[in-house]
């Protein structure tokens, strides 16, 4: 997989650029309206301070009762538009909070999707569950505190610096000037925040995947007595994530006593100034009480501010996460392509091999190595050898899974890799031994990738795939839910949901991976008899497990050590001296004393 590279990636200022451009720019009218809710909210804020210098020198001091009935109505006013305004504003934040991380889980979804198989083998599935759910969800409550508070705050704070500057200039110069100060360790903090975020994301990635094995293998663990040694695993990813968790907290925390310093020193300050021009008669009591309870109420939101950057850099952390999986692009991809009818109009359809190499990705060794042959069309080819010879690596070439370093593999022709991935899959059916069945009925796994036949088809595929002979014993029949992966069906059962799926896809190319390894003789039996129809009329490439079921094939091809070593009928193999003489009499040997 190629990832952007670019330095800039991990600056907050591009991510935060980015963010805005690809979603939240899309929202700008409802963030209008947000705003202008919000500078509601701010306003009545303000006014409620500005509010305190009347309350005090008109209603207690002047004893004015004319003022004593407007007052309180005017703050019941006030707290009224104030309700609905934050009521309207966090409906709309919300909102576009939730929406961002819709749109962020769609985009990294999207991009997972278009992955090559090598990312999935290098990746576990708990790393990019963590990144999907966790790392989103931190980048989406950070972007939405940092829009809604930044903005909601600053303008509190704008507003009730208007009113302390409208009282008294000069103690409002001093009661600010302080802060400035607070900007180079809060700066610092963030930083190191960012540092622990990330750790403690790969952290739940780590824990995730390990869940995930617990869960998926709880057979296996009881049956060895293992639950407390899985237990003891476990425990290292929680502890892990607890020492980081509490890090990151204590580090965050490091601002709250700098603030609360700053604050007191503020508040003090003003408190002996101010104090002093009441008592010379420079102010009335109102005023410095009204310009008191603005600085009161602008205290909290600068320590509002002052917190921000460690939430945004939290955010940060899991947006360079988010993002680094989301700008990934598939190497594996089509050039030069080609009209999918110049293969699919001609009737005649054959792969072929030529010269083929292939290794895995940061591997030095090569798994196959100058194989060249040919699938004729409607034949069966079976590729037979010793356990890690290279058979399942030349099949899983044919849709591109993986792509070779050197030769080429061509189908009618043309070379795969001119033909859209979407396209190729979509002109072979794989059936291999290891089933994936999902958590639904048997007719959405049945249907699965094939959504658009009809009814008539189904039956078709239930019947000549041998399904029809469990389906109709089932209460439910065909709706009948299977559980994850089918684990309510038997090893056979599941086997034959999978033939019927390719016969619905009613592809031209079938590969078969060893489809009836894991299989009873009797259930391979009707498996077989199920394939072999599957295969009429098909270019099939066929792994086999039992010798004893490719003896038909028009061709066998013995794979060792990522060469062809030889090809031919099975009567021409068994006659010479070879590989495959040793493997299929091995084989027998085994079959007879059992």
């Amino acid at each position: 997989m190629k990832k952007n590279t670019n330095k800039e990636i991990s600056s907050t200022k591009f991510l935060l650029k980015r963010l805005v451009k690809n979603y939240i720019k899309k929202h700008y009218t409802k963030l209008f309206f947000a705003l202008f809710c919000m500078v509601v909210v701010s306003a009545s804020t303000a006014i409620h301070a500005w509010i305190m210098q009347p309350v005090l020198d008109d209603i207690f001091l002047k004893k004015n009762a004319q003022m004593l009935m407007i007052l309180p109505l005017a703050i019941l006013a006030i707290s009224i538009a104030k309700g609905f305004a934050s009521y309207f504003q966090s409906i709309l934040m919300n909102f576009i909070g939730f929406r961002i991380v819709a749109d962020v889980q769609l985009e990294m979804f999207r991009s997972i999707m278009k992955c090559d198989l090598s990312f999935f083998n290098e990746t576990n599935s708990g790393t990019l569950v963590s990144r999907f759910i966790a790392d989103v969800g931190s980048l989406t409550r950070g972007v939405h505190n940092v829009l809604t508070n930044i903005i909601k705050d600053l303008l509190t704070i704008i507003f009730l610096v208007v009113v302390m500057f409208y009282h008294d200039w000069k103690l409002a110069l001093m009661a600010f000037i302080v802060f400035p100060i607070s900007i180079f360790p809060i700066v610092r903090i963030g930083k190191r925040i960012r540092k622990i975020s990330t750790q403690t994301q790969v952290g739940f990635g780590d824990l995730t995947s390990k869940l995930s094995q617990v869960f998926s293998g709880i057979k296996t663990i009881k049956s060895f007595n293992s639950q407390k040694f899985e237990e003891k695993r476990v425990n290292i990813s929680i502890e892990r994530i607890f020492e980081l968790t509490f890090k990151s907290n204590k580090v965050s925390s490091i601002a709250r006593p700098l603030m609360e310093t700053l604050g007191g020193i503020a508040i003090a300050s003003v408190i002996w100034v101010g104090g002093k021009q009441v008592i010379t008669g420079e102010t009335t009591p109102g005023t410095f009480f009204s310009f008191m309870t603005a600085l009161l109420m602008a205290y909290q939101p600068v320590k509002s501010l002052a917190s921000l950057n460690s939430t945004l850099q939290t955010a940060m952390a899991s947006a360079q996460r988010v993002f680094s999986i989301i700008d990934m692009t598939p190497e594996i991809k089509a050039t030069d392509v080609v009209p999918i009818e110049s293969i699919t109009r001609t009737k005649e359809k054959n792969i072929t091999f030529n010269n083929v190499s292939f290794k895995y990705l940061n591997s030095k060794s090569n798994i196959l190595k100058n194989c060249s042959f040919k699938i004729p069309h409607s034949k069966k080819v079976a590729l037979v050898g010793h356990s890690g010879s290279g058979k399942t690596s030349l099949l899983n070439l044919i849709p591109r899974f993986y792509d070779p370093y050197k030769g080429t593999i061509n189908i009618n022709n043309t070379n795969i890799k001119k033909i859209k991935i979407n396209e190729l899959r979509n002109l072979i059916s794989l059936v291999s031994q290891d089933i994936v069945l999902f958590d639904g009925s048997i007719k959405f796994n049945i249907l699965y990738g094939s959504n658009d036949k009809s009814n008539e088809e189904i039956i078709s595929a239930i019947k000549n795939s041998g399904c029809n002979e469990f389906i109709s014993k089932l209460p439910k029949g065909i709706n009948t839910q299977i559980g994850e992966n089918g684990v309510k069906l038997s090893g056979g059962q599941r086997q034959r949901i999978a033939i019927a799926r390719a016969f619905l896809k009613n592809s031209p190319f079938l590969l078969l991976d060893e489809a009836t390894s894991s299989l009873d003789s009797i259930s391979e039996e009707k498996i077989q008899k199920a394939l072999r129809s599957l295969m009429i009329g098909r270019t099939s490439l066929v792994i086999a497990h039992r010798l004893s079921t490719i003896k038909d094939a028009d061709k066998i091809l013995v794979v060792e050590k990522g060469k062809i070593l030889d090809s031919g009928s099975h009567k021409e193999l068994i006659s010479r001296s070879g590989t495959y003489k040793n493997l299929y009499e091995l084989q027998f040997k085994t079959n007879t004393k059992k």
